[in-house]
C-alpha cells in the first residue's frame, strides 16, 4: 500500500490533468458513436478507473478513442438501423456486444495473445489511423454545418413510399407469424393498412431519412443537401472552436486547449443567449445498470455479432498495446501486454453493463498523465473519479453544450489521429507497402473497418513471405572452397574485432545486424539502446548482413540512431547494401543523423577512422 501511494502528488496532477483533457473528448466521442454524450462520458469514467486499477501498463489513461468509437459507431448505426430506428429497442443487444467484446479481450489477455500484437506491420496501422481521421472529418461535415438530416422535412419526404413499404412489409410478417394472412382474403391486411396514421408513417420515413445520412457514405450523399441548408451559427461556433483549440496551443500548452476552447465558447453561447442547438440531455447521478441485457438475451439474437464483438476486442487490445509501447518510451519501463489486456477487457465489461461505449489506451490522455508527473496505476484511478465527480456536479451544465462545439472537437482529433509520418514516406517507401496502406486506407473508409485491417495483414504476410524468399534464392548458391575463404565470415569478423587496439574497447560497442530488418523484429532492435555501456562513445552497426528492411524496421532503426545520438553516442554504420541504403537515405537518416563520413564499406576503414578520431581527443 505504501507504494501504491509513493508518487502520490505526481499521480495526483498527472490523473487531474489526464481527466480534465479526457472530459471534451469523452463528450464528443458519445456524440460520435450515436449514444449521446453521456455514453461517452459512462466508458470514460469505468474504462479509465478499472483499466489502471487491473492493467499491465502503469501509466496507462484508458477511454473511448478514435479508432474504437470509429467501430462502435458502425456497430451501433447497423443495429439501430435493424430495430426500426429504436435506440432503446437496441440498446441492449448493443451493450451485450461490448460487453461480449470486454469479456473477449479478457480472454486474451490469459491466453497470452498480447505479446502477438507487436507483429502488425506499419503500412497496415498508417492506413487504419489514417482512415479513421478521414472517417471522423466526413462524418463531422453535417454537424458542422448544423445540418440533421432527419429534421430536413424535404428530404424525409422522399422517404415517404418507403416508409409506407416498410410498414406494410411489417403488418405481413406479423400476420404470417400469427397464421391469419391467406391468399383468399386480404380483410385482416386491409383493416391494419387503413389503421396506419401518418405519425407513424412519419417517424419511419424519419427513422429511414437518418439511416440513409449516416456513416461516411451517407454524409457525402447528404452534404450537397447540407450546403444547401447551412445554419450559420452553428459553423461559426464549429470553426471558432477549431480556431481555440489550435491556436491557445501556441500561447500555452499547460492547459489542454480542447478544454478552454469548449469552455470558452460554450459560455459564450449560453450567456448570450444564442439559439443553438446543445447536446443531448446528460442524466444526473451515479450512471445506472442496464440489467435489460440479461432479461432480453438470447443466444440467438447475439450470434450474428459475435465476429462483430471480437474485432471490438481485437481492435481495443491494438489500440491499447500500442499507447503501452508510447508510455515505455516515455518512462524507460516495460508494461505486461496480457495483464494489459485483462484490465481493458475488465473496464470495457463494466463500462458496458452501466450503458457507456468501448474504449482503449488513450495515447494523448497517457502522454499528458506522463508530462505531468503520472507514475502508477493511482494516476489512471484518479482520472476517473474526477470524470465521475463532473458527471455528479455538473452534469445538468454540460448538457448546455452547443453541438458545434464538440463537432469542431472531433475536426481537430480527426485531423490529429492521422498518420502524417507515414503518408510523407509514400514517395520513398517502396510500392507495394505503399499499396497495402492504401488498400486499408479505402476499404477502411468506405468498406469495413475490420476487414480492411484482416486484408492488410493477410496482403503484408504474402508480401513479406514473397520478399523473404526472394532474398534466400539470391543468397544460396554454391562457390569453389577458395572462393569462399575470400569472403566475409563470422569466423572472420571475430577475428576482426579481437584485434580492435585496447583504447576502442571500451569506447566502442558493435551490433551484428543479421538478416532482414522487419516488423517482427522491431522489439528486439529497440533492446539495443539497454546493451550499451556507459563508457561507450562510438557504436557500429554491421549492417552488411541485411538484404532487406521494411518500414517498420526503418523507423525502429531511426528511433534507435535517435536514442544513441541523445546519449551522446555516435553511430557509424559498415557494409549497408543497396535496399537498406536506398531507404535510409531517402528519410534523411544519412546524412542528417549519420553523416557520410561515418558510413564505411569494410570494418577496417571504419576502425581507422574511429582510432583516428579517438586518439586526437586524447
Amino acid at each position: 500500500m505504501k507504494g501504491f501511494f509513493a508518487h502520490l502528488k505526481g499521480d495526483l496532477f498527472g490523473g487531474l490533468t489526464a481527466g480534465i483533457v479526457a472530459l471534451p473528448l469523452a463528450l464528443a466521442f458519445g456524440v460520435s458513436s450515436g449514444l449521446g454524450p453521456s455514453a461517452g462520458l459512462y466508458g470514460a469514467i469505468f474504462i479509465s478507473f478499472f483499466a489502471a486499477l487491473f492493467g499491465g501498463t502503469n501509466t496507462q489513461i484508458s477511454g473511448p478513442t478514435a479508432p474504437m468509437t470509429a467501430v462502435s459507431m458502425l456497430v451501433i448505426s447497423g443495429l439501430i438501423a435493424v430495430n426500426e430506428g429504436d435506440v432503446a429497442k437496441a440498446m441492449p443487444i448493443i451493450l451485450t456486444v461490448f460487453l461480449l467484446a470486454g469479456i473477449i479481450q479478457i480472454g486474451l489477455g490469459l491466453i497470452g495473445i498480447g505479446k502477438y500484437i507487436k507483429y502488425i506491420p506499419y503500412p497496415v496501422v498508417s492506413g487504419f489511423m489514417t482512415a479513421i481521421g478521414v472517417m471522423i472529418l466526413i462524418t463531422q461535415f453535417l454537424p458542422a454545418l448544423g445540418y440533421y438530416p432527419k429534421e430536413d422535412s424535404d428530404f424525409v419526404k422522399t422517404f415517404i413510399p418507403q416508409a409506407e413499404e416498410v410498414i406494410l412489409e411489417k403488418i405481413l410478417k406479423e400476420e404470417a407469424e400469427e397464421g391469419i394472412l391467406v391468399l383468399e382474403s386480404f380483410k385482416e391486411t386491409i383493416k391494419k393498412a387503413e389503421g396506419i396514421s401518418s405519425e407513424q408513417v412519419q417517424l419511419e420515413a424519419t427513422s429511414l431519412a437518418k439511416n440513409e445520412a449516416s456513416g461516411v457514405i451517407g454524409a457525402i450523399k447528404s452534404l450537397p443537401n447540407a450546403l444547401s441548408n447551412i445554419n450559420y451559427l452553428e459553423l461559426a461556433l464549429c470553426l471558432i472552436t477549431v480556431v481555440i483549440i489550435y491556436g491557445f496551443k501556441k500561447i500555452t500548452t499547460a492547459i489542454p486547449s480542447t478544454l478552454v476552447a469548449l469552455v470558452l465558447v460554450s459560455g459564450v453561447a449560453y450567456g448570450f443567449k444564442l439559439e443553438y442547438r446543445p447536446i443531448e440531455e446528460i442524466p444526473s447521478g451515479f450512471p445506472k445498470l442496464y440489467l435489460s441485457m440479461f432479461s432480453t438475451f438470447s443466444i440467438g439474437a447475439v450470434m450474428p455479432y459475435i465476429f462483430t464483438a471480437l474485432s471490438l476486442a481485437f481492435l481495443g487490445a491494438i489500440d491499447s498495446l500500442l499507447t503501452s509501447i508510447v508510455a515505455d518510451n516515455m518512462t524507460k519501463t516495460k508494461h505486461k501486454p496480457n495483464k494489459e489486456l485483462v484490465g481493458q477487457g475488465i473496464g470495457n465489461s463494466i463500462a458496458a453493463l452501466f450503458g457507456g461505449i468501448p474504449g482503449a489506451g488513450a495515447t494523448i490522455r497517457t502522454v499528458v498523465n506522463i508530462n505531468a508527473g503520472g507514475k502508477t496505476k493511482l494516476s489512471g484511478m484518479i482520472a476517473g473519479i474526477l470524470l465521475l465527480l463532473t458527471l455528479l456536479v455538473l452534469g445538468p451544465i454540460a448538457s448546455q453544450i452547443p453541438a458545434a462545439v464538440l463537432a469542431g472537437i472531433l475536426i481537430t482529433v480527426g485531423i490529429g489521429v492521422m498518420d502524417y509520418r507515414g503518408l510523407k514516406a509514400i514517395p520513398h517507401m517502396p510500392k507495394i507497402e505503399v499499396v497495402v496502406m492504401i488498400i486499408v486506407l479505402v476499404l477502411s473508409v468506405f468498406w469495413n473497418l475490420v476487414y480492411a485491417v484482416g486484408i492488410g495483414l493477410l496482403l503484408s504476410c504474402l508480401i513479406f513471405m514473397k520478399k523473404m524468399g526472394d532474398v534466400t534464392a539470391e543468397n544460396s548458391k554454391i562457390e569453389p572452397l577458395n572462393d569462399a575463404e575470400d569472403h566475409d565470415t563470422d569466423e572472420q569478423s571475430d577475428q576482426e574485432e579481437t584485434i580492435i587496439p585496447a583504447e576502442l574497447r571500451e569506447q566502442t560497442f558493435i551490433k551484428h545486424f543479421n538478416g532482414p530488418i522487419f516488423f517482427g523484429s522491431t522489439s528486439e532492435l529497440q533492446q539495443l539502446s539497454k546493451q550499451i555501456p556507459s563508457s561507450a562513445k562510438y557504436v557500429i552497426l554491421r549492417m552488411d548482413r541485411v538484404p532487406y528492411i521494411d518500414q517498420s524496421g526503418l523507423y525502429a532503426l531511426e528511433e534507435i540512431i535517435l536514442n544513441l545520438i541523445q546519449n551522446g553516442v555516435k553511430a557509424c554504420i559498415i557494409g549497408i547494401q543497396k535496399q537498406p541504403l536506398y531507404l535510409v537515405k531517402n528519410i534523411d537518416i544519412i546524412p542528417d543523423l549519420i553523416p557520410e563520413e561515418h558510413v564505411f564499406n569494410d570494418f577496417d576503414s571504419c576502425m581507422e577512422y574511429v582510432s583516428k578520431i579517438i586518439g586526437q581527443k586524447n
